[in-house]
């Protein structure tokens, strides 16, 4: 890892990584903080990385200048769920509802966020449980464990021992994208691989996964941009 600044206006602040796994020189931009990562293998000299890079600055600029802001969380702003941008406002009660285009949340101002967290933890917990055993069921095939995490980089993952892990932020995307992912990683209990195998077996659960899976890929990254403070 090292730090390098792209020179011009304005300055672009780049971390070059170096990894035995890259087989060329490429860069990505992080839709969750705007942070530039320059990879390459690990004998690339890091004048030849960095030179690809400068190449590269015009389409850095545009796209770092079009990133969605990160949104903050509270009373009077917008937040998806379910796939539908929901206004939130000050509720009653000891719950957290959704309501018409209204997301109600009750109690202090300053736990807004905290308490609208565990709601869509809760609300995805439910939603990927209750999914995965529909399609394990389907598929013929017990699950070990189910977990959630904030990931960047992936949205669910299968272990060889059956562990299902999925992001709980799949709650805020159409019901149809998080059970695209469910079926997605329960049929990596038959298939621990991408192979014409394992996409059959997402068709036979799932149907036709392009639309969920083009969804992930052009307006999945703006999911992350909602900050919950923890």
């Amino acid at each position: 890892m090292g730090q390098h600044v792209l020179p011009g206006n304005p300055p672009v602040e780049i971390t070059l990584r170096k990894t035995a796994q890259a087989r060329r020189i490429s860069l990505r931009i992080s839709r969750l903080d705007g942070r530039v990562t320059l990879t390459c293998p690990l004998r690339t000299p890091d004048r030849e990385a960095l030179a690809f890079a400068q190449e590269k600055a015009d389409w850095l600029r545009h796209h770092l200048t079009v990133q969605p802001a990160a949104s903050s969380i509270g009373i009077g702003s917008e937040l998806p769920f379910e796939g539908r941008l929901l206004r939130i406002a000050a509720g009653s009660g000891r719950l957290v509802r959704p309501e018409g285009d209204l997301l109600l949340v009750p109690g202090a101002a300053d736990r807004v966020a905290a308490r609208l967290s565990g709601f869509l933890k809760q609300a995805a917990r439910d939603r990927l449980a209750a999914a995965s055993d529909h399609y394990a069921a389907r598929l013929g095939r017990g699950y070990a464990r189910l977990s959630l995490r904030d990931t960047r980089s992936r949205w669910g993952s299968c272990t060889a021992d059956g562990g299902l892990m999925y992001s709980w932020r799949l709650v805020m995307a159409p019901p149809e994208v998080l059970a695209y992912v469910a079926a997605h990683e329960v049929a990596h209990l038959a298939e621990m691989n991408h192979s014409d195998a394992f996409w059959s077996v997402v068709t036979r659960l799932y149907g036709d996964y392009r639309a969920p899976r083009r969804w992930l890929r052009e307006k999945g990254g703006d999911l992350h941009r909602y900050r919950f403070g923890d």
